[in-house]
């Protein structure tokens, strides 16, 4: 048993149904925390419909990874289609909550062209380079579908690449998310926020 690792094929065990499974559920439970972080802002921030759409956008992203996981299982022209849809609306939403409500960019009336008034770069290229990296990444999903063939390079090392990028993506996405963040907070007058602690406070004396 512990050599039938030499003659076993590597697709045994990622082709199995069972594998696709459990691939698809690692993939839907950040998702799936995402999402009800968002209804629990909801609730308890005065029922702000913008928590609501954020969860939206985690939603959709597990209605795509659930017909991908569908087309793994049945890779039917139907499913295809339907993958090809659902990714590509979940994509759309996806990039919009990125560029407009996380990055504050996209505004028609800034002074500088599509992106907000306010910059802590003052190389406005670097704005417009994130917003094609940020866009190109997110489209990493259509080789997991298509499976482009990429000649030599084996179908795993650009899984593994793909996965990387977008370990690299989401830091690339912080860094303008709190700056977005930052800036709101010193123009609204709310840079320091008293974060309440949960535990009951002791008045010196008792």
């Amino acid at each position: 048993m512990a050599g039938s690792f030499k003659t076993h094929r590597y697709e045994t065990c990622t082709g199995s149904k069972q594998y696709k499974l459990l691939a698809y559920v690692i993939s839907f439970l950040p998702y799936y925390w995402r999402a009800m972080q968002c209804a629990r802002r909801y609730i308890e921030e005065g029922y702000d419909a913008n928590h609501l759409a954020n969860a939206g956008k985690y939603i959709s992203a597990m209605l795509a990874a659930a017909v991908r996981w569908k087309y793994a299982v049945d890779p039917s022209p139907l499913w295809l289609a339907i993958v090809i849809l659902s990714s590509t609306m979940a994509t759309v939403y996806q990039l919009y909550w990125d560029f407009v409500k996380d990055w504050g960019l996209f505004s028609l009336s800034s002074r500088n062209f599509l992106l907000r008034d306010d910059l802590v770069l003052q190389n406005k290229t670097i704005y417009y380079a994130s917003i094609a990296f940020n866009f190109a990444l997110r489209l990493a999903w259509i080789e997991t579908v298509l499976h482009l063939s990429l000649g030599p390079v084996e179908n795993r090392l650009v899984d593994f690449l793909l996965a990387s990028l977008e370990i690299i993506r989401r830091g690339h996405w912080n860094f303008y998310r709190l700056e977005n963040e930052h800036l709101n907070n010193v123009g609204k007058f709310r840079a320091i926020k008293t974060v309440p602690l949960p535990f009951r406070e002791m008045e010196y004396g008792e």
